[in-house]
């Protein structure tokens, strides 16, 4: 990998880290964990610094380093994490957003423009920090007491939990030190600090810890050296910490006190980087058993072959709760590497690329198989069926390789949420349900801003001020909701409220004021909610940066369209609002049923067709009798006003599509068909009903339906009402 490829994958995890930094800092108060969400927030940091070192990128190193400092306070639980300080971590992340937007655009050194920014940003960091780092900024590795406080006072606090054995087996310091790759480079010699540290007391025990890697891969200089220390002293953790100032920035470094809480032997273990430690030399890295009692645990695991942990804690070595730590840790391990052995980085265009020519190969094959049946030879027809059938097998792989998760999506709007709450001046809470539910990467990109309009309208129009909520007997905190999962084929995403929902007689009255509407025309609910969607429609009193200018709604509904997806609107006064998008789970390739009226052939998606039947109704009536249900139906030949005259026997195509259902009329049922699906020309955009178009084997276009469209057309009518006219 060369320098820019490097730089390259810098950029793409720094943007991940500051994502999962911003919705740790967003969940903090939720997390069952709270330090464990704190210390992801604080690795986050670490290693964005420690990667921007690599590149000589002092800007955003000199801005993380002091982020990464107040939070190594807050960590150690010098510091209280506030709202006003998740806030100010919130506005660093976008800093640090920007940042890196800017290296991205070639940008290596800090923008001038940022100064004043990034100076008033540091302020407030170095602000909240503790009096003992407040002027120097602090350190960002491994401190545990500030300037001038010792760490034998919080030992002294009543009901400490403290390492059992012999006060002379273990009343020492424990150093986990691990240099960073380039202190050689930087003319530091790692042996140097150890002799340096030996002049202020006796290193008791010292285990050297190597990550080299295969010799292929090494470079002589770059350093890999690590040690664990036991170390007998009557200095102060400060002192410690200062023989190894000069590598401070370039080292973790964890420091504990003699006889330190069982506790801090677990973060220790979990914190170690390394990833193929065996239990029994972590433990004697941590300090929590030595190499005498290794060495007997082994014999005894040899002729009992039990298990080590089991072993330790049997002779009273060892806590089980440090056990459980290691077991834990190892086990975090495997999988890790297991997981990283398992996952590569592919660019989103070759997967593009791969899904263009698994359609071309669906067409050949279709084309092929077509040749065999004009030919009747029995042998081509067998050998076009089986590589149909692996076609498709490729097919679906090959779209699984686009498949993402929606929750990366909706985690984009905890940040939403709580900043437009703040800017509203209202107490809004976000819920989230169904990230796991997958769809295609094209779909996910082209829904983001949709969904946001949505959410930000709810929290604007939807959520009644705090007072008005308890007034009418609701929790003062609103919610917003957002769920994903799967229905016939395609995904549905709910955006719901438990605000005061849509007011249908204000509603009407603006429609009608605007002339979208005719005065004496009787609307349905759901036809009046839908108004909401019309081009500059707007009920808001007042102007706000959020809404009010009539702009938006429109265009949600126009981009969801775009996506071969529908919205629906339901709501009821005093309770809230749900808006219901339903969208393709791909834009590429679709199991398709065709259909001919006449001489044209249409294409049904597959998923959302419950059965055909036999087509049975009265001349002129525009519904039948399914199984004692009213089924309305549509007629394509006059849809599209089709040349022909309807044969003896027509059928009907059942769809179903959300709650709805509804026929097609077709002359001839022709069977499924794996369809690839071409886009449009920009000049049939204004083309209802009709939602792309495919290439059949013998070259002929058919185009694909759009069932929702289709479903328009219907009216949405109750089948009552239909039954009734």
């Amino acid at each position: 990998m060369n320098l820019d490829q490097a730089l390259q994958t810098f950029i793409v995890e720094s943007r991940e880290l500051l994502e999962e930094m911003e919705n740790a800092l967003l969940n903090v108060d939720l997390a069952g964990d709270q330090g464990e969400a704190i210390n992801a927030i604080f690795r986050a940091a670490h290693t964005i610094k420690g990667s921007a070192g690599l590149f000589s990128l002092d800007h955003i190193v000199a801005f993380t380093h002091v982020v990464e400092s107040l939070l190594d306070e807050v960590r150690d639980g010098r510091v209280v994490l506030v709202d006003e300080m998740i806030v100010l971590l919130l506005s660093c992340c976008d800093f640090l957003s920007g940042m890196i937007d800017g290296l991205a655009a070639g940008a290596t050194e800090a923008d001038p423009a940022n100064a004043a920014e990034d100076a008033a940003l540091v302020a407030q960091l170095r602000r909240h920090m503790s009096a003992g780092h407040a002027d120097a900024g602090g350190h960002g590795h491994g401190q545990d007491g500030g300037a001038g406080a010792s760490p034998l006072v919080e030992l002294a606090q009543p009901g400490v939990e403290r390492m059992t054995g012999a006060p002379g087996e273990r009343d020492h310091w424990h150093i986990s030190l691990r240099f960073g790759r380039g202190v050689l480079q930087n003319g530091m010699d790692p042996i140097a600090f150890l002799r340096y540290l030996a002049r202020l007391g006796t290193i008791v025990g010292i285990a050297t810890v190597d990550a080299l890697p295969p010799a292929e891969q090494m470079d002589a200089e770059l350093c890999y050296l690590g040690f664990e220390i036991a170390f007998d002293s009557a200095a102060d953790k400060e002192t410690i910490e200062a023989v190894f100032e000069f590598v401070h920035d370039d080292c973790v470094m964890h420091i504990l006190p003699p006889h330190s809480r069982v506790s801090q032997y677990v973060e220790l273990i979990r914190t170690l980087p390394e990833q193929d430690a065996r239990l029994g030399e972590i433990l004697v890295r941590c300090g929590s058993v030595t190499a005498r009692e290794l060495e007997q645990a082994l014999a005894a695991q040899d002729a009992a072959s039990g298990q080590i942990g089991s072993i330790l804690v049997g002779a009273g070595n060892v806590p089980p709760v440090v056990v459980e730590a290691a077991l834990a840790k190892q086990k975090q391990a495997n999988e890790q590497k297991a997981q990283e052995s398992r996952s590569i980085r592919v660019d989103s265009d070759k997967l593009d690329r791969l899904i263009d020519l698994v359609g071309e190969l669906i067409i050949a094959g279709a084309r092929a198989n077509l040749i065999g049946q004009r030919l009747c030879n029995a042998e081509l027809l067998e050998c076009s069926s089986v590589l149909s059938g692996l076609v498709e097998e490729v097919r679906d792989a090959a779209l699984e390789l686009r498949m993402v998760k929606i929750g990366a999506t909706f985690n984009r709007f905890q940040r939403v949420v709580h900043d437009v709450a703040r800017e509203l001046g209202k107490d809004i809470g976000l819920a989230v349900d169904g990230e796991d539910a997958e769809l295609d990467k094209t779909v996910v990109e082209k829904i983001g801003d949709p969904l946001m309009h949505l959410v930000r309208n709810a929290m604007d129009h939807g959520i009644e001020p705090a007072e008005l909520r308890v007034a009418r007997g609701k929790p003062a905190r609103g919610l917003i909701s957002l769920n994903a999962f799967h229905e016939s084929g395609s995904i549905v995403i709910e955006v719901s409220d438990d605000g005061g929902g849509l007011q249908k007689e204000r509603i009407l009255a603006k429609a009608i004021e605007r002339g979208l509407v005719d005065p004496d025309r009787k609307l349905s609910d759901a036809e009046i909610y839908n108004l909401i969607f019309e081009a500059g429609f707007s009920t808001a009193e007042k102007i706000t940066n959020l809404s009010g200018r009539g702009v938006g709604m429109d265009v949600v509904k126009r981009n969801i369209t775009a996506l071969r997806g529908s919205v629906e609107v339901d709501s009821k006064e005093g309770a809230g609002t749900i808006v219901t998008v339903r969208l393709p789970l791909t834009l590429a390739i679709i199991d398709g049923f065709l259909v001919q009226v006449g001489g044209s052939v249409f294409v049904v998606p597959l998923d959302m067709i419950e059965e055909c039947i036999e087509y049975a109704a009265e001349p002129g009536q525009d519904y039948c009798n399914l199984r004692g249900q009213v089924l309305p139906f549509i007629r394509l030949r006059q849809l599209f006003s089709l040349d022909g005259q309807a044969g003896r026997r027509e059928s009907i195509v059942v769809l179903k599509f959300g709650n709805q259902r509804a026929g097609l009329v077709v002359d001839t049922l022709l069977g499924e068909f794996q369809t690839v699906i071409k886009p449009l020309s920009p000049i049939f955009s204004e083309v209802k009903c009709i939602s792309g178009s495919t290439i059949l084997g013998s070259g002929d276009v058919a185009l694909i339906l759009d069932v929702a469209a289709l479903m328009a057309q219907v009216g949405g009518k109750p089948p009552a009402q239909l039954a009734a006219a």
